[in-house]
């Protein structure tokens, strides 16, 4: 690979790592062709960009890219695929999926929203992550229990004094 190729695979996924935000870093050594191809295939129906690249550039890239990566560094060993997604839970299920039907990929880290996660026993906890609209929505779903609660109090106490003010009116 010339210099000039080299650099433009740092900037392209320098560019991806900043654009998603969220990504992982797998071993997809020794999987032939077909199967590459069907993980391929399955990134792309579950909106994930898959990208197979040196450790090397993969280093430079995170260097150049903002934020911190250096904890990412020490894992860039042997073969290593990046998977790029907007929501931080998506890939580990897609690997999951995935390992029904083998021992691969096995994931090496992830990257989500500024946190690292080391290790493919890490699997599961990335799998059950909730998207930032997840979260919000519960959220917003919180804050308007309370409300609700006052209201329908407020309804409730509200005929049940109309009921006490008639009650009085005819014993007057």
């Amino acid at each position: 690979m010339r210099k000039e190729e080299k650099r433009d695979v740092v900037l392209a996924l320098k560019g991806q790592i900043e654009e998603y935000g969220n990504f992982y870093i797998t071993d997809t050594a020794d999987l032939n062709v077909a199967k590459i191809n069907d993980v391929r295939r399955k990134c792309f129906d579950s909106d994930i960009k898959m990208q197979v690249a040196k450790n090397t550039l993969i280093q430079k890239a995170m260097e150049a890219a903002e934020g911190d990566f250096s904890e990412l560094y020490a894992i860039l060993k042997g073969s290593s695929s990046i998977l790029f997604s907007k929501s931080g839970s998506a890939p580990a299920k897609l690997i999951k999926q995935l390992r029904k039907e083998g021992d691969k990929p096995v994931l090496k880290a992830a990257y989500i929203d500024a946190a690292v996660f080391i290790g493919d026993h890490q699997l599961e906890t990335l799998a059950n992550l909730k998207s930032k609209e997840e979260l919000v929505g519960e959220i917003i779903g919180l804050l308007q229990s309370p409300v609700k609660n006052v209201l329908s109090g407020l309804q409730s106490g509200g005929n049940k004094l109309a009921g006490i003010v008639k009650t009085l009116q005819e014993r007057g």
